[in-house]
């Protein structure tokens, strides 16, 4: 999973003004590479339980979340293509992590990612 994770993913940056429009080959490839990276996520997250909990959490959201799929969806306009990109990465959460925290906090790996779904 580390291998993958590390060698695996490669989202391109673009400059929004290059994958606004949804038509042009590098803004489906950039799609492509995120929704490939998001089943990756799910893929890490369902280790979980087998594999130790503090591996899974950082190969997902410490390695994948924050170092490729948050800068995605930061670059994403505000509107449904990045409601629905914040909506599958949550999906992917396992509910198990959040039992134990106190209400308005989050696992510190989500600070981020929390950050932007408040705005």
């Amino acid at each position: 999973m580390k291998k993958s994770v590390e060698e695996d993913v490669f989202i391109p940056l673009y400059p929004k003004s290059t994958v606004e429009d949804k038509s042009s080959l590098r803004s489906k490839f950039q799609e492509r590479r995120f929704w490939s990276a998001v089943k990756l996520l799910s893929n890490v997250v369902l280790w979980d339980g087998i594999v130790q909990e503090e591996k899974v959490r950082d190969l997902g959201l410490s390695k994948l979340l924050n170092r490729y799929l948050l800068l995605n969806i930061l670059n994403t306009p505000l509107g449904p293509d990045n409601i629905e990109k914040c909506n599958k990465v949550v999906e992917c959460l396992p509910e198990r992590w959040f039992q134990d925290l106190k209400g308005g906090s989050t696992l510190p790996e989500l600070l981020n990612f929390s950050q932007h779904l408040l705005q």
